[in-house]
């Protein structure tokens, strides 16, 4: 489906690429790293013996400036990004973005010095430092944690080593793979004319209501990745490849223990959690099943996995979305609504599906107007309605932080938590889908979107989970294979959806076009969207229970999750996220939506 919708507009940021606003921008961001320089250079001569008043101020004074330069460069970057994920072809917008990754390689260098100069002063002293310096106490939770990764680290000058080899390394591989796939398209009859669809468009076909045409989009997506996907094996080869090199050189146990420190949980809550997903596929599987049957088939090909149920004429126009939105967000808070209809009215969102533009959907937040913007592909589907309140969310989430004056440092939040306010969002949205209708195929087709997306979260985001833990297993020893890959990731998948699937129809080419596979500094982003999926349903129980007295707490928690460990946020609702009941339990609320849609 073609839907009209918008495109983002950030000319309150800067005017143009070329304006002299943003380039004075640039130009400050380089001065402001220089200054850091020589202050750096003097402050980190402070040991633990240093008078404590005296060293409180170095460490305030040191916080400070990295927030005002994180504030500029979390400005200048999504200004940038605005340009490149919208039009892959755009090598003036390339080009700035290069030319600023090189000059923030100075900026990780100095934050690397930073945290390994901190873990040399070591917690005690730190503590004790810190009352002297308003900007030192405010920040406490965030030296802490640097005094802990700080034994991550490898010598000065092999961490600035890796910062600079990382732009012709992983990260170069990364921007292969975005570029690559974003500018892939194919000539494809649709509507009984030929077009020439883009990528992302082709995969939204995955949940257009004609089998035919799911099938066929099917092959030709499978044509596609086949064109491309020895390039694409390579930028995988070569991201984990360095991932790999640089765990062992720093110390880490492996991939993932990165990924858990990152996240702010423990091993024991990852642990627990993927326990009770796996315990959860059987009834995942029942959904399948059930689905098949209503598609009067035996079993779900792949092509068939994410087709729409129920009553499918309704295409949402883009004002309809909005409308819908807002309505439903006011329910949960005017505040919310309102500020949905902010995003709307300020044209704050990306909508459009157009060559060039990368597929997916994704918020950033701007810091220095205090906004964010949001891509999304909308087709006019209840999946991409649900898809935008999902990444207004994630922008509430921004809000939140923003109103509270929290800093820069202070919103560093983990990927396990940003995506509480953005499952709650999408949560919202869907409850009231189901509560304003009693016709049995609507129901079916909320319930339907709904399901379909638990279960990607759940048993798909488990099935990535252990695709990505035998290619790093297996990267180790040597390069992957484009058809290595493809093994892996089908047997991934049979370890997952198991019966509830057709063994014959999988989609072993899942790995090519999900970015989260092509960043050396992000593996394993995949458990943290159950995490997120899992912890706003716990949470949402709670506000079923508490109803309006929530809101103030949970925009509390949003405001705050750059500031503890996801276990003490959980704890302010009486969540314990450590065992496996919390996890087991919300799935539970999962188990009766599968209920309710197998009586359908």
């Amino acid at each position: 489906m073609t839907v009209s919708a918008p495109r983002w507009d950030l000319t309150n940021v800067y005017p143009a690429l070329d304006s002299k606003q943003f380039k004075a921008a640039v130009k400050q961001y380089k001065s402001m790293l220089d200054d850091m320089e020589v202050f750096f250079k003097k402050a980190s001569k402070a040991d633990a013996k240093t008078e404590p008043k005296k060293l409180g101020k170095l460490l305030g004074e040191s916080v400070d400036r990295f927030n005002a330069i994180f504030e500029l460069s979390n400005t200048i970057v999504p200004y940038i990004e605005s340009f490149v994920t919208t039009n892959s072809r755009d090598k003036d917008a390339m080009r700035a973005l290069s030319q600023f990754e090189q000059m923030s390689v100075q900026a990780s260098i100095l934050n690397t010095r930073f945290q390994a100069w901190v873990g040399k002063l070591g917690k005690a002293a730190v503590k004790k430092a810190a009352r002297f310096h308003p900007s030192a106490k405010a920040h406490e939770f965030a030296l802490d944690e640097s005094v802990e990764q700080s034994k991550y680290m490898m010598s000065e000058a092999e961490e600035v080593l890796a910062a600079e080899m990382t732009l012709s390394g992983g990260n170069a591989f990364g921007k292969l793979q975005g570029t690559t796939t974003s500018q892939l398209s194919v000539d494809f009859e649709l509507d009984g004319k030929m077009q020439k669809l883009p990528a992302p468009a082709l995969i939204n076909l995955r949940s257009h209501p004609d089998e035919p045409t799911r099938h066929r989009g099917y092959d030709a997506e499978n044509i596609l990745w086949t064109e491309v996907q020895e390039t694409l094996a390579a930028c995988m080869n070569g991201v984990k490849g360095e991932a790999i090199t640089l765990n062992k050189k720093r110390g880490r146990e492996d991939a993932v223990h990165a990924a858990i420190d990152n996240s702010r949980m423990d091993r024991a809550t990852l642990n627990a959690m993927l326990g009770a997903m796996k315990d959860s596929f059987p009834m995942f599987r029942r959904y399948f099943k059930h689905k098949a049957k209503l598609l009067g088939k035996e079993k779900l090909a792949w092509w068939d996995l994410f087709a729409p149920m129920g009553k499918t004429d309704k295409v949402y126009s883009w004002e309809e979305a909005r409308d819908f939105i807002v309505e439903n967000f006011n329910k949960f808070s005017p505040e919310l609504g309102t500020f949905a209809r902010r995003a709307f009215d300020d044209n704050w969102i990306d909508g459009e599906q157009r060559d060039g533009k990368r597929g997916g959907a994704f918020c950033m937040g701007v810091s220095r107007v205090k906004e964010s913007r949001i891509l999304s592909n909308f087709d006019g589907s209840f999946d991409q309605v649900s898809t935008l309140a999902h990444e207004l969310g994630h922008a509430f989430h921004n809000e939140c932080a923003y109103q509270a004056n929290k800093t820069e440092i202070q919103q560093a939040t983990p990927m396990t938590l940003a995506e509480t306010a953005s499952i709650m969002c999408e949560t919202i949205v869907t409850q009231a889908a189901l509560k304003q209708t009693t016709d049995p195929q609507e129901v079916l087709a909320i319930l339907e979107a709904q399901l379909n997306n638990a279960s990607q979260v759940v048993v798909d985001i488990y099935s990535r989970y252990l695709f990505e833990t035998e290619v790093f297993e297996r990267r180790e020893k040597a390069e992957l294979s484009s058809d290595e890959l493809n093994d892996i990731m089908e047997r991934a998948q049979k370890a997952t959806y198991g019966d509830g699937l057709d063994e014959r129809y999988l989609q072993k080419f899942m790995w090519t076009w999900k970015p989260h596979y092509y960043s050396p500094n992000l593996s394993f982003y995949n458990f943290p969207y159950a995490f997120g999926l899992l912890f706003a349903t716990g949470l949402y129980a709670v506000y079923q229970k508490r109803g309006t007295d929530f809101v103030p707490d949970y925009k509390n928690l949003l405001a705050s999750t750059g500031e503890e460990r996801a276990a003490e946020l959980a704890d302010r609702f009486g969540i314990n996220i450590r065992t496996r009941k919390f996890w087991a339990d919300s799935l539970a609320i999962i188990g009766k939506q599968v209920e309710r849609y197998c009586e359908l």
